[in-house]
């Protein structure tokens, strides 16, 4: 089959693009601007288009599927050949699922905790070498790619992101993978730029489960109201299997979970990973892998990358990195830190780095998420608010809405790093918390101040 991608450089998109090469698909592609480590992994497959931009011409009658990345824009060039052709044109979503109709289709969905609940999965199932299908938004340890399609695997999992599936496609990408089996992990609002109202960003994941297919399983988080509201209030032919945090304690910094064997140590940590890994348990078991066997299995399960991964760890001090930015992962991640460290000052850095954060109106979600540290400090870049065109977001406003008063709020890179860099660190957890590098740090020099 002869595919083209629209916006191939994209992390999601040139994921596909090599599980379709992988697959044996003709692949071709195009893109304005591909970085590492895309442009390396395309390369090294002979993916990497020869020349940067849109060309009509590449757009020819024989390509069977177009695919089209969010990074495009609604009048890019090789669109509108494509749609003046009247070629077939995909969103990504929209080509997973076509990928997957006659699959189980395995989706989890969230606010937060999707990736590290379909990293779990994956892991269990690779432990145990069931092979599958899947999708995930994070790279894992032991697998090649992010995504992985077959014809002749039974499952496929697909991490379901409720943003927008494409530029001409306005839909949230989870509403098109009409799942056999789902999950929603939590709800909290995000992506405000496209669901202006609370209410609206809930009603994406009441839509989402009324499309488990009839006769399907919805897994939901128990422990979240909003999650456990609108999952009991679903009228369709489905079964529902709640979960909750399991028991577990934290002794000399490792965590033990409850298990009916006894008490088992796992490497990650914090109760929302443990909320997270009950979840995890469920889908394994759906998916026909018994508990004894999922113990086994998510024992050495270290976390998804850029998922409260430790960087650095010396004698009496520790270093984290985190992509959490919304305002109920910045207080898990942080909360998580603090119980497994509690003997140890915590200091939590959080940037200010998404659209939804940058927004004044907004902000204001943000008050107790970084109450349980000891020293806490916010960065943002008035540079960010203009290239986003927001409106400027004020010291004063930041301040306000964390309700701290020993708040630290930076918004020079430099001053922000020579803040850090001065730290003593002695008998403390260095927490960094953002999806962007605050104006430039390299992560592996704070390597060298906990040493």
């Amino acid at each position: 089959m002869r595919t083209h991608f629209i916006a191939i450089g994209g992390s999601a998109m040139h994921n596909l693009a090599l599980a379709l090469h992988q697959k044996g698909y003709q692949v071709t592609g195009s893109d304005d601007a591909i970085f590492e480590p895309s442009k390396t992994r395309l390369e090294k497959k002979g993916l990497l288009p020869t020349q940067m931009g849109w060309f009509t011409e590449k757009i020819t009658e024989d390509i069977q599927a177009i695919i089209l990345g969010m990074h495009a824009k609604a009048d890019n060039p090789e669109l509108l050949r494509a749609q003046e052709l009247g070629l077939k044109i995909y969103s990504y979503p929209e080509f997973l699922y076509e990928q997957s109709k006659n699959k189980t289709r395995v989706v989890i969905g969230g606010s937060h905790g999707k990736t590290t609940i379909t990293s779990m999965i994956l892991h269990v199932m690779h432990f145990h070498n069931i092979e599958v299908d899947y999708m995930v938004g994070a790279q894992l340890e032991g697998f090649d790619t992010m995504v992985h399609l077959t014809e002749t695997n039974d499952f496929i999992v697909l991490e379901g992101d409720e943003y927008l599936s494409s530029p001409t496609d306005r839909r949230p990408k989870f509403h098109l993978y009409q799942p056999n089996i789902a999950l929603v992990s939590g709800i909290a609002w995000d992506h405000i730029n496209v669901f202006p109202t609370y209410e609206n960003y809930v009603a994406q994941f009441e839509t989402f489960i009324n499309l488990i297919t009839n006769g399907g399983i919805l897994v939901y988080n128990q422990d979240d109201a909003e999650v456990n509201r609108i999952s009991l209030a679903a009228s369709n032919p489905i079964r529902k299997l709640p979960y909750t945090t399991p028991e577990y304690k934290v002794e000399n910094g490792i965590t033990l979970l409850e298990t009916p064997e006894g008490l088992m140590p796992i490497e990650v940590f914090g109760a929302h990973n443990l909320n997270n890994l009950a979840g995890a348990k469920w889908i394994c078991q759906c998916m026909g892998v018994d508990e004894a066997d999922f113990y086994q299995a998510i024992a050495s399960f270290k976390g998804a990358s850029k998922r409260l991964e430790k960087i650095a760890e010396g004698k009496t001090a520790v270093a984290y990195k985190d992509f959490a930015h919304s305002p109920s992962k910045v207080a898990a991640t942080t909360k998580a830190v603090k119980e497994q460290y509690p003997d140890r000052k915590l200091i939590a850095c959080l940037e200010l780095h998404t659209y939804s954060s940058l927004n004044a109106a907004f902000l204001k979600e943000y008050q107790g998420a970084l109450d349980a540290a000891d020293v806490a400090i916010v960065f943002y870049s008035p540079d960010a608010v203009k290239i986003k065109q927001l409106e400027e977001v004020t010291y004063e406003q930041i301040a306000q809405s964390f309700q701290r008063n020993d708040l630290i709020i930076y918004t020079n890179p430099k001053d922000f790093k020579d803040y850090l860099f001065h730290l003593n660190l002695e008998n403390s957890a260095l927490l960094l918390m953002s999806s962007g590098n605050y104006g430039g740090l390299n992560f592996d020099e704070v390597k060298d101040l906990v040493g």
